[in-house]
């Protein structure tokens, strides 16, 4: 199932896809999963939301973000995007009115 795979395979995707990433943000990617035990569906969330925001990878932004989602109370996607929401990183990002 696509909304299963593991992270390698999310990674393998993301570069078949033109997304490059370092061999450094790859190795931290699987640090931080490893320093939070993250699940690997929530690290992929956590890479996900740093690209949509950050428009690159930041390792800064990226562990900030798996460090919050990572707590054990947040058990499915819905919960996870829920609490991202209410720390701003909705799933669309609004556009202001200037």
């Amino acid at each position: 199932m696509k909304n299963h795979l593991p992270l390698a395979y999310f990674l393998e995707d993301l570069w078949s896809k033109g997304f490059k990433l370092q061999d450094e943000d790859v190795r931290f990617i699987y640090f931080g999963k490893n320093s939070t035990n993250a699940t690997e569906w929530k690290t992929i969330i956590a890479v996900k939301v740093t690209l949509k925001y950050q428009h690159e990878f930041d390792p800064s932004f990226f562990i900030g973000v798996l460090e919050q989602i990572a707590k054990p109370e947040l058990t499915t996607r819905k919960q996870v995007y829920q609490y991202l929401g209410k720390k701003g990183l909705a799933k669309k990002k609004l556009h202001k009115n200037r």
